[in-house]
């Protein structure tokens, strides 16, 4: 059927000129829906943490006489943490990279490595966070202390959700398979993902490093 034969008049304008309308919607590739509409959420996230970040810049140097990012912050373990975050960035790519080839052994192997990398960056999270509320930093302690705990608890449960999905997903896989739909909630969860290492390393510079040279 041509073009010209798909359309039929739908009403004529002032003119007498036929408008025309299609007989049949549009066709999408399938998932385009799916594809659109997160990274529809990722660009909400990206506002969520910049207005986190912004809310850090105003008050992360009110101290109220309690204690600073110097007598905080132990550089070599959030050096440490990072490297999990980053080596699971590293992993999932590799992932990708096997169910490209439809290689789906390899593929949950390098997915639960993952998992293992983003569970041990939350782990030292938490010992972090566990270790200054000992010390008595608290979220209500001051400005500085409110927005951090705030700003890398926010990011922590992205990472904490990004886990879940994880293993939701290698279950997904391990009964159905590397099905087109499949495919597609791993290239999600992947931009998910690497979207949290850029976070990360955001924090890690504007929180850590800056607040040890303040």
């Amino acid at each position: 059927m041509s073009h010209a034969a798909s359309l039929n008049p739908d009403y004529v304008d002032e003119a007498g000129r036929p408008i025309y309308h299609p007989v049949e919607e549009p066709h999408h590739p399938e998932g385009h829906s799916t594809m659109l509409g997160f990274w529809m959420y990722l660009m909400s996230d990206c506002l969520i943490f910049a207005m986190l970040f912004a809310v850090y810049a105003v008050i992360g140097g009110n101290y109220a006489a309690g204690p600073a990012p110097k007598d905080l912050f132990d550089l070599p373990l959030v050096a440490l943490n990072t490297s999990m975050l980053l080596l699971s960035s590293i992993t999932y790519g590799f992932a990708m990279l096997a169910m490209v080839k439809n290689r789906t052994a390899q593929m949950q192997t390098w997915l639960a490595i993952t998992g293992v990398f983003g569970l041990c960056f939350l782990g030292i999270e938490l010992y972090e966070f566990a270790h200054m509320i000992h010390l008595g930093a608290t979220p209500q302690r001051s400005g500085f202390l409110s927005a951090f705990f705030f700003l890398v608890g926010t990011h922590g449960l992205h990472v904490t959700f990004g886990c879940i999905w994880l293993v939701t997903l290698m279950v997904q896989v391990w009964r159905k398979g590397l099905i087109p739909a499949n495919k597609r909630r791993l290239m999600c969860l992947s931009l998910f993902w690497h979207f949290l290492d850029v976070i990360w390393i955001g924090v890690f510079t504007f929180v850590y490093l800056f607040g040890m040279l303040r």
